[in-house]
């Protein structure tokens, strides 16, 4: 990985009230940039009152979990549980456009097909000829360069994300899990992350 969290910079930033279906609400700074390494349209959301280490949670895009309650994954109430705990503590989600561990819409749900089947969300990724995970965080750390933060408290369950973003120089203080949001329709799901990339979730 190439250390490159330079010529990013703060395109806009708006505040936006917040609200999920639960009836909580909040209201963010939203942040957009210019210069970003892969050339996608990330956003960040400034949530309460960040200190010199905010908290910040790396939160790839997930239409069918983000937007219509897929219950398939746990992206939805993650992404929910954080803009809370965030805003309490003060710091930043980034929002990032990374469908399916990147490898996209179609090609996810061509995945989910391929579980249906009896693969793991990682063997299917591979079958249809894609990395596990292809997710890259090098626009993350520009981003959050931009924005002049240079260390933070880590918001995951992922080891990969912090390893990546200490690749990047940004220092990870510590690394704060999420909630467990196990449900029948995705315990197959959190047990391979745990099991097969060391995700740190506790399922009894």
């Amino acid at each position: 990985m190439t250390l490159s969290t330079v010529g990013a910079s703060v395109r806009t930033r708006v505040r936006i009230p917040l609200t999920f279906a639960d009836g909580y609400s909040t209201t963010a700074e939203a942040v957009t940039f210019t210069g970003l390494g892969d050339g996608r349209e990330h956003v960040a959301f400034v949530l309460g009152e960040p200190g010199e280490t905010p908290l910040v949670r790396l939160h790839s895009e997930c239409l069918t979990g983000d937007v219509f309650g897929s219950a398939r994954c746990d992206c939805g109430p993650q992404l929910r549980e954080s803009v809370q705990r965030i805003a309490e503590t003060g710091g930043v989600l980034l929002y990032l456009r990374q469908e399916g561990r990147d490898i996209g819409l179609y090609n996810k749900l061509d995945a989910y097909a391929l579980q249906d089947q009896g693969r793991d969300t990682y063997q299917a990724n591979t079958d249809l000829g894609f990395p596990e995970d292809a997710r890259d965080y090098t626009a993350a750390a520009q981003m959050l360069s931009a924005l002049g933060i240079s260390e933070l408290d880590l918001l995951t369950n992922n080891p990969d994300k912090s390893r990546q973003l200490i690749d990047l120089g940004i220092a990870v203080r510590s690394t704060v899990p999420t909630g467990v949001h196990a449900t029948p329709n995705n315990l197959r799901y959190l047990r391979a992350k745990v099991d097969h990339t060391g995700h740190t979730i506790q399922i009894a």
